[in-house]
């Protein structure tokens, strides 16, 4: 005896380009959406159909987000909101997952823990504000979920400067198998012309341009680097830089919660240049680990420049700080004090203008420093002094006590850094 097809409505009533989107969808898929455009109502909607439609047994999405609590506050009510029609529906708040009755379900993810996704099947995912995640989900954690049930991925968002988004928007746009759509607010008529107008009086030019008219050449909004690592990609200086086996590599950690830690690999060339040649990011490993695949590596090393806190987080088992380990695996640390982050912000930028970046092997880290950025404040519609705590942090702490710490290959004198202003990309 077959199953008996439902019929369920369910409260969403798509606009012209809303479903213009959904009726044009493809396995790959890449919207580029000006603010206010319903990117997400439309994304939800589009996984409730894919979890109670996909013909496969217990089908299985995911909406993954920068962070997990930036997916409740925005993406849970709707998916609550859309699939409360569905009979036999189950919410669970705890895991911000619905359960259909068929055995399908659909789950928020967020990418400060994006290793919930390993190990599990999706049939279709959703990467929402891509720009915004670590370049690594996509490549090393989502697409493999997708590959025994051959899942479809939707990646929306608004331009953040010319980063993997800007990547993938332009290589999909050459290939049939991707559908690749950009939504201006000019062209939409979603927004009234009179509410573009005072939108653009009360934001900057580069504001308007990005949050509006999709413009990846707008710079990232309180970006603390970002003009200076596009100054460098115009110098030349990210590119092949090579290991010189004559002089020594100086390491530049950040750790942080669930033992997650960066590393930069630096050599100080005699006449100033800093070459970064390397840079090693992991989550859920004891600082032995680090410490074998430094050993792993060729190189001849100098000073680790490690943060305070190095001295007595419980990163390993049992009773030594991580400080302790190293020193007991032969490294020679420098430990830098607690100090302001805009003391570490200032020296950074002080030193990126003679740092040569590795284009292949610092690629995560080049990234992590083009989109560290100044928290905005949403009820005062202002940034705040203090940095926003996301996937970049780590990179840029991690060459910041390098920039603090670091002495110079010849003279062990504290290299005179040229001041620069304090802050770029802001209203």
């Amino acid at each position: 005896m077959g199953h008996r097809q439902r019929k369920i409505i369910i409260p969403y009533r798509p606009r012209p380009l809303q479903q213009e989107v959904h009726d044009s969808l493809k396995r790959w898929n890449v919207l580029v959406c000006h603010r206010r455009f319903g990117k997400t109502v439309c994304a939800i909607n589009h996984l409730i159909k894919v979890a109670l439609t996909c013909k496969l047994p217990n089908p299985r999405c995911g909406y993954l987000a920068p962070q997990r609590n930036q997916a409740k506050q925005i993406v849970w009510d709707y998916l609550q909101h859309y699939s409360r029609v569905i009979p036999g529906v189950t919410v669970n708040q705890s895991e911000l997952r619905c359960d259909m009755p068929n055995g399908g379900r659909v789950t928020l993810f967020g990418c400060d823990n994006p290793d919930a996704l390993r190990g599990i099947y999706m049939d279709a995912v959703v990467l929402d504000e891509y720009a915004q995640m670590p370049p690594k989900v996509w490549g090393e954690i989502v697409r493999p979920t997708l590959s025994d049930r051959q899942g479809s991925a939707l990646f929306v968002g608004t331009p953040m400067g010319k980063n993997q988004f800007y990547t993938l928007w332009k290589e999909a746009q050459k290939d049939k198998e991707w559908y690749a759509a950009m939504f201006k607010a000019s062209e939409s008529g979603i927004i009234t012309d009179k509410e573009l107008k005072s939108a653009a009086k009360a934001m900057t030019d580069e504001q308007y341009r990005q949050e509006y008219e999709c413009s990846f050449d707008a710079a990232i909004m309180g970006a603390y680097y970002g003009t200076l690592i596009e100054q460098a990609e115009r110098d030349g200086r990210i590119c092949k830089v090579p290991y010189d086996n004559v002089l020594p590599v100086d390491t530049a950690w950040d750790i942080g919660v669930d033992d997650e830690c960066v590393i930069w690999f630096i050599q100080g060339i005699p006449g100033g240049e800093l070459h970064v040649i390397n840079h090693l990011h992991g989550t859920g490993k004891g600082v032995d680990w680090y410490l074998d695949e430094l050993a792993k590596l060729p190189y001849r090393y100098g000073t680790d420049y490690v943060p305070h806190d190095m001295e007595a987080r419980s990163f390993v088992a049992g009773n030594r700080s991580p400080a302790d380990v190293a020193r007991r695996h032969g490294r020679n640390l420098r430990v830098i004090e607690r100090m302001n982050p805009l003391e570490r912000i200032q020296a950074t930028r002080s030193m990126l203008p003679r740092v040569w970046f590795d284009k292949k092997r610092c690629e995560y880290g080049i990234e992590a420093l083009k989109q560290y950025r100044k928290e905005y404040d949403d009820k005062k519609s202002t940034f705040k002094e203090t940095p926003l705590h996301d996937w970049c942090s780590h990179s840029a702490d991690a060459i910041g006590h390098f920039a603090v710490g670091y002495r110079g290959p010849i003279t062990g004198q504290r290299d005179s850094w040229e001041i620069l202003p304090a802050y770029e990309g802001e209203p």
